[in-house]
């Protein structure tokens, strides 16, 4: 019965039909993704033979998203959001289908994936901040934080899966393969968003467009240091702990003297422990920025440990615990930010957080890379880990101490009492304005 229960809670946003669906399209698609990231560094270094190359690709990705996110939250405020992303995943299909033609055909050249790799990072934009606020008009409030975790969770599990997929399928059929069959994949997210019971969200009425949204985004976070703190602490953190592809080669090569090899089982155990991390953030996790000041602690202690793992071995087991910390700390300033954000400003609110988790790499990447060349791929672990800690007492004084912090802490259980949300603002949902009431009539 213990084990029944713990399950059910574990895996709480499957009752709802559209997440199911929802989930099912995205867990192709991520393969897919990941067989595409794998496969697009392959072709470039078979047409250069250049690593630098290959950090060029990766940063063409990223920019528009560290230049233009913002905006990509504008749009998606003021749009229906199941629209966008069935508009924007199209395209992505598009991109990834004329990967692969060139690639197959012979015809690709190094400036084609340079422009596409910026259509790609140019399409995430404004596809990134709608999948994220679109979550919680498919789940509702209670089973918000379930759901984000439970995606981080797929994300970290297509990331063991896809790169074996393309291995074996690079070795089978050639790179223009994964190109298509990511193309492929973009079908079923697609078809997901497709089926939809539209009758059965929780939609918020998209915002009117009007001169300087983006500077009313802007100034609705500084107002609001519940919104505020988490946003930087990501941003920050993102910028220099999550750097995880640019270390752990240097890790592998110049502390253990190993190879490839031990640069894949290094990136397994972390994937191995972000899965295991996110099931238990869905099962047990908390939202609120005393749950996200702990998890930066936590992750910060994590990366010490594994700065100074003299093993191999040692090293494996300190990234496990590297990756549920990482995945805790990902999920818990999404969802927070989602229950602390009004409707109309959650796009633009999400927009900030994707630019500081995945576009603070353009800025972020080369400096680790630089301080992990100079020092020691164990300095670029302390990196993150300094960072992490800094961020955390920093979070600690900027929002006082006690009741103060404790007072916007929203732990996510089963009863209704604890999802009460304090900020008037949020009052505006009438999604979180139905839990409220329900709580008050308890």
């Amino acid at each position: 019965m213990a084990v029944t229960a713990i399950g059910r809670q574990t895996f709480a946003a499957l009752a709802n039909r559209n997440f199911r669906r929802f989930i099912g399209g995205q867990a192709v698609s991520l393969i897919g993704t990941w067989m595409q990231i794998v496969a697009q560094s392959w072709l470039v270094l078979e047409l250069t033979g250049s690593g630098t190359d290959i950090g060029i690709v990766v940063a063409l990705q990223t920019l528009p998203i560290l230049l233009l996110g913002p905006y990509g939250g504008v749009i998606a405020d003021r749009s229906d959001k199941r629209r966008l992303m069935i508009g924007l995943q199209s395209i992505m299909g598009v991109q990834a289908l004329v990967l692969g033609v060139l690639t197959i055909t012979g015809t690709v050249e190094l400036w084609q994936v340079y422009v596409l790799a910026f259509l790609l990072g140019l399409n995430q934009c404004f596809e990134n901040p709608a999948r994220q606020s679109f979550l919680l008009e498919m789940v509702g409030p209670n089973d918000l934080r379930n759901a984000v975790s439970l995606q981080s969770t797929l994300v970290s599990a297509s990331r063991i899966i896809g790169p074996a997929v393309a291995g074996m399928t690079i070795a089978a059929g050639g790179l223009g393969v994964c190109f298509l069959l990511n193309a492929a994949s973009f079908v079923a997210v697609v078809v997901s968003l497709l089926r939809l019971d539209v009758t059965a969200l929780h939609r918020s009425a998209p915002a009117e467009r009007t001169r300087g949204q983006l500077r009313e985004g802007l100034r609705y976070v500084r107002g609001n240091r519940n919104l505020a703190v988490p946003l930087l602490m990501m941003a920050l953190i993102g910028c220099l702990a999550f750097e995880f592809q640019v270390v752990l080669p240097i890790v592998a090569e110049q502390t253990f003297n190993a190879g490839s090899e031990a640069y894949g089982f290094m990136t397994a155990a972390m994937g191995v422990g972000a899965v295991c991390g996110g099931l238990l953030v869905a099962t047990w996790g908390r939202t609120g920025t005393r749950a996200l000041i702990v998890t930066a602690a936590a992750f910060g202690l994590a990366l010490v440990a594994a700065s100074a793992a003299p093993t191999l071995g040692l090293e494996m087991i300190a990234l496990a615990v590297v990756g549920v910390v990482s995945i805790a700390f990902n999920s818990i300033s999404n969802s927070t930010l989602q229950l602390e954000a009004a409707p109309h400003m959650r796009g633009r609110v999400m927009a900030l957080w994707s630019t500081g988790f995945l576009g603070s790499t353009a800025v972020g990447g080369p400096i680790a890379g630089w301080v992990s060349q100079e020092w020691g791929g164990r300095a670029g672990l302390l990196l993150g880990a300094i960072t992490c800690l800094v961020v955390a007492l920093g979070a600690v004084l900027v929002l006082g101490r006690g009741k103060q912090v404790a007072a916007h802490t929203h732990p996510i259980a089963e009863d209704p009492e604890e999802l009460m949300v304090e900020d008037p603002a949020i009052s505006e949902d009438p999604a979180v304005t139905e839990v409220d009431a329900r709580s008050r009539a308890a």
